[in-house]
């Protein structure tokens, strides 16, 4: 059964900006393995924002938005061996979903030079 659907959409110079601060914007919202990854791209601010969209839809998709939890780099966007996205939670997230029965989470993720979106499913 879907309990929530969330989608988000992000201008790639936003997070690109935040990122360009150097005000711990990066270690607050992503997570280690996040941060490496993406910097390990060419393009690697569609890479970042495409996974704060993700966050973003993550939260809408719980139908609590930012009373879910603060912390987002505890919403890791990851990947499988074939590349394809998936949300692994931890802390409070990973607690929340125990709580709720959030049994599987689908994430479609999509980006180009300017613009990043994605689009969050939750199951029980």
């Amino acid at each position: 059964m879907i309990l929530g659907t969330g989608i988000d959409i992000i201008e790639v110079e936003r997070v690109a900006a935040h990122i360009g601060r150097g005000n711990g914007f990066t270690e607050k919202v992503f997570s280690k393995a996040e941060i490496s990854f993406c910097e390990s791209k060419a393009n690697k601010h569609e890479h970042y924002a495409v996974r704060f969209a993700a966050k973003e839809a993550f939260l809408k998709a719980t139908g609590k938005g930012l009373l879910a939890g603060h912390d987002l780099y505890e919403i890791e966007v990851i990947q499988d061996e074939l590349g394809r996205p998936g949300i692994k939670l931890h802390g409070n997230f990973y607690d929340q979903a125990v709580k709720n029965n959030w049994n599987r989470i689908h994430v479609s993720l999509s980006h180009v030079k300017a613009m990043a979106c994605a689009v969050v499913i939750i199951e029980q």
